[in-house]
């Protein structure tokens, strides 16, 4: 089992950036592939970014690309997610998961973002 926790969402203006943090913890944590979705209010829950444990083959939805970088820091445990020139329409509850083959998704409790513009 994995457990996730997430942290570093607030209120920022359009244009700031925001670190967000996905602490995880459990076993075999290196056979899975991390990433980050978000669920804008009234829309359903979208994919933005992935990485697998070991730091490779990260991957971003074009909307995000550019602006938006997932990296996995090994010393802690924590997954990722710079978010640089943030948008009104970045706003919403950033959620961190956890998948493998054969297994259920996990995911965290999830993080609010607000820009203002």
């Amino acid at each position: 089992q994995v457990q996730l926790l997430e942290s570093g969402g607030r209120l920022v203006k359009a244009g700031g950036s925001l670190r967000l943090s996905c602490a995880a913890s459990g076993r075999a944590l290196s056979s899975y592939l991390m990433g980050w979705f978000r669920q804008s209010p009234g829309k359903e829950r979208e994919f933005l970014s992935s990485i697998s444990w070991s730091g490779s083959n990260a991957y971003a939805v074009d909307s995000v690309k550019g602006r938006f970088t997932i990296s996995i820091d090994h010393a802690k445990n924590t997954v990722n997610l710079q978010m640089n020139n943030l948008k009104p329409e970045d706003s919403g509850v950033y959620y961190c998961a956890a998948d493998r083959a054969g297994a259920p998704r996990y995911w965290g409790q999830g993080t609010q973002v607000t820009v203002s513009s």
